[in-house]
């Protein structure tokens, strides 16, 4: 049997503040149980990963090597942009048709067609 990738686990200062972003954003179920030392986000609809976020110590520190790819519905890259900054994100910048923002705690994702 191969393995499945059942869930991501980002690292953040503030799980529960993380988490409550990406659950909005996703339309995922956030965990009753989360706090700001941990926190669960189940992934909506098709069976996705789900999301797990740990506080650590540390803050960030550069760019990301893994990031959140954002396909925006039908299409409509400003309305998603709008959506996603109004729950918390903030740009970062744009290339190739490509928008990057960053959820609230500077983690880079982007949102394309």
């Amino acid at each position: 049997m191969i393995p499945y990738v059942k869930s991501l686990t980002l690292d953040c200062q503030d799980a529960l503040v993380v988490a409550r972003f990406w659950a909005a954003a996703l339309g995922g179920e956030l965990d009753t149980d989360a706090t700001s030392a941990k926190a669960f986000v189940e992934a909506p609809g098709w069976g996705g990963p789900n999301l797990w976020f740990q506080r650590v110590p540390e803050p960030k520190q550069g760019k990301l090597r893994l990031h959140f790819d954002l396909r925006a519905p039908g299409g409509d890259i400003p309305a998603e942009v709008k959506r996603l900054t109004d729950l918390g994100a903030t740009f970062a910048w744009e290339a190739d048709g490509i928008i990057v923002l960053r959820d609230p705690e500077g983690n880079e994702f982007c949102v394309e067609e």
